[in-house]
């Protein structure tokens, strides 16, 4: 007879098909429904933030919702970070914890409703008679809503006897938010009009845009008002010509290119939250530049914003397009040099100090990695390198996990669900030596996940980089803010991969051999970028030029 664990199991394996996660008392019979009675598969990890990590990763990488799991107590409170990255970053999955048995709680139980409601997460707690409903109500709420939900089976509940798991119905999910009243149609016959009339029109679209799947309506209209176009970090690869396109605004953007955006008469932003980061801290636009926004978003999300319009990104940029469709192009994109607007700084070939230049490093990597890949992103200083320097072909091939909550040390697990959503791509992860310690036990698991279709890039500056970057430069104390050296390499070795300890360039030449290699055969690639920590990256400057 199926118990309440078997009905939480068989219910999510019906709209999911992946789970991540620790097993511990708490959650072993959902795990052991999920291994003997479901398709799904479940992949281990070894701490328990890395199985809701892998999660998210899973999703940004997808679009499918995949679950995370854990025990009570102090392996629930081990994904609480990752909980709050989740919430931030709107994602949606689903986190199946033991909990406290209903006679109350033990003494190592804490109020894991509380906790998960102090980082923004809503906890459904499953019955005898309710857990298939309950399963999929709380599915719901995670794709309504944009966010991780927490599904709480009590200890004493978890293996009752709950006869044949029952029918239930599918999640709804809300259709595309369209244009309504006369007031958003009064205001996109408005921006039409600036657009129809702009000299430097500019478009700026934001993974907001491609979850909508706007990027066709979004070219077509670049093309229709001779628009040049840029994106946000998580949007970048959304519009379909990229001869236009202006990269990714803010401090990963080459300073020519943001010149240009400078001189935009009128922008139109799709999808984007304009975060502090985008807009350069209020610098992106010039004061006399008319900007519009389109977002799911209750109103406007910055102060620089003079009309806005509540929509899906989609359908109001066809909407636009329609108004649009007897306009003569402005020229202006046409009459710039896009190319040599997006170039970014060469670096040189060592730093002063005799370590790296983490510029040069990095465009060297950009021309070895293999096309097909996937880059995930850890946080912390060196998120500059990659975000400049590597381009992807489309938003959903370069995830920020850990940005949204300013947290490091989410980078392994990201490359778990990243290879299980994307098992044909290579999966190549950017971390720094600070957040890859921080994680360093699900090094493992990326390796076991990924094998020969993933590679990570380790800059390892000695040091925790933005900290010396902000703080060390105001005079306070470094020791607290400096690592000792650390082998990667050797750490790599330690569990099956392959690990190359970078000093120059020409070290870089491994990555290029094995690219070529079969994935089948070749093993996980570690690279230990021994960089210095003396090259500041250009969005730093910008945090530092505010805060100091």
């Amino acid at each position: 007879m199926p118990t309440v664990s078997a009905h939480v199991a068989l219910t999510l394996a019906q709209h999911l098909d992946a789970v991540f996660g620790v097993m511990g008392n708490g959650n072993a019979y959902f795990l052991d429904a999920i291994e003997t009675q479901t398709g799904a598969t479940f992949t281990a990890v070894r701490h328990e933030q890395g199985g809701v990590v892998a999660a998210d990763a899973h999703f940004r990488a997808s679009g499918r919702i995949a679950a995370a799991t854990s025990t009570y107590g102090a392996g629930f409170t081990n994904t609480l970070t990752a909980l709050a990255e989740a919430v931030q970053a709107h994602i949606p999955l689903v986190l199946v914890v033991g909990d406290e048995p209903t006679s109350g709680p033990r003494p190592w139980d804490v109020d894991q409703i509380a906790l998960a409601s102090g980082v923004g997460a809503r906890t459904y707690t499953v019955g005898r008679t309710d857990a298939a409903a309950t399963t999929v109500i709380a599915i719901e709420h995670a794709l309504t809503y944009r966010v991780p939900v927490v599904l709480a089976i009590p200890y004493d509940v978890a293996a009752l006897e709950a006869g044949d798991v029952p029918a239930a119905p599918a999640p709804r999910v809300p259709a595309p938010l369209e244009v309504k009243g006369e007031f958003a149609e009064g205001m996109l016959d408005r921006i039409a009009d600036a657009l129809r009339t702009a000299k430097r029109p500019f478009l700026l679209a934001g993974r907001g845009a491609w979850l909508a799947g706007a990027g066709s309506a979004l070219g077509a209209l670049a093309d229709a008002t001779g628009a040049l176009t840029a994106s946000s970090a998580l949007g970048r690869g959304v519009f379909p010509d990229q001869r236009f396109d202006l990269g990714v605004t803010g401090g990963f953007g080459a300073e020519s290119a943001m010149e240009l955006v400078r001189t935009a008469d009128v922008a139109v932003v799709f999808g984007a939250s304009l975060n502090q980061f985008t807009m350069r801290f209020g610098a992106l636009f010039a004061p006399g530049t008319q900007v519009f926004q389109i977002d799911v978003a209750p109103a406007a999300t910055h102060a620089h914003v003079g009309g806005f319009v509540r929509a899906n990104a989609r359908l109001a940029a066809e909407a636009l397009l329609s108004r649009l469709h007897d306009v003569a192009g402005s020229g202006w994109r046409e009459s710039v040099d896009v190319t040599a607007a997006r170039a970014y700084d060469h670096g040189d070939e060592a730093a002063p100090d005799g370590r790296l230049d983490p510029r040069s490093a990095a465009r060297r990597i950009a021309e070895l990695l293999p096309e097909d890949r996937v880059v995930v992103s850890d946080g912390g200083h060196f998120i500059g390198w990659a975000n400049m320097y590597w381009p992807v072909a489309s938003p959903d091939r370069m995830m920020m996990i850990g940005t949204a909550f300013q947290a490091i040390g989410l980078g392994w697990p990201s490359v778990v669900g990243a290879a299980r959503a994307r098992p044909e791509a290579t999966v190549v992860l950017t971390s720094g030596d600070g957040g890859g310690l921080m994680a360093i036990a699900d090094l493992e698991s990326a390796v076991r996940a990924a094998r020969g279709h993933g590679a990570a890039v380790i800059w390892n500056d000695a040091a925790y980089g933005a900290e010396v970057n902000l703080y060390g430069l105001k005079g306070l104390a470094r020791e607290p803010m400096l690592i000792p050296q650390v082998d990667f390499a050797a750490f790599a070795a330690a569990v099956g991969a392959e690990g190359v300890a970078v000093r120059t360039l020409a070290d870089l030449d491994r990555l290029g051999s094995w690219a070529a290699e079969d994935p089948a055969t070749r093993r996980f690639l570690v690279l230990d970028l021994r960089i210095s920590g003396d090259v500041i990256a250009p969005y730093q400057q910008e945090i530092i030029r505010v805060n100091s």
